[in-house]
């Protein structure tokens, strides 16, 4: 006799699971949302106030950039640095460099014998050229 074979049969080319997508694009679409509001935040800078001259000084491109807050703090890039290892972390930023530039951004408030000290570090670390970031007067 035949007797009916009591399994069950499986469909694998049947519906298969798919992964609703949705709920991701709503996530990414407001974590950019939130990252494009709180991005400006965070760049808020170091704060100096720029002694101002009539001739405009802004850094080129390839150039390091020093900060010298009121407070006699070394930023190199929005990086504090203490300044006896200043000339060390010059000398490594500049390593494999052939074009070695530093441009201050110097507090006005700062003494002049502070800022020649800062800059006699910089040419003993064997950078070519310092410059000066200075914001322009407005003409009246």
């Amino acid at each position: 006799m035949y007797a009916p074979q009591r399994h069950r049969s499986h469909r694998l080319h049947g519906n298969l699971a798919e992964i609703n997508i949705t709920p991701l694009v709503d996530v990414m679409l407001v974590l950019l949302i939130i990252f494009m509001v709180t991005a400006p935040m965070m760049q808020s800078g170091i704060t100096v106030k720029l002694p101002a001259a009539e001739t405009r000084s802004n850094p080129s491109s390839g150039g390091l950039v020093l900060t010298l807050t009121k407070d006699r703090y070394v930023y190199m890039n929005d990086q504090i640095v203490n300044l006896y290892f200043l000339e060390s972390r010059l000398k490594s930023h500049f390593l494999n460099s052939d074009k070695k530039v530093v441009f201050l951004k110097a507090d006005k408030s700062l003494t002049y014998g502070y800022i020649i000290e800062v800059m006699d570090i910089i040419k003993l670390a064997g950078v070519d050229t310092v410059g000066m970031i200075v914001e322009q007067k407005s003409r009246r």
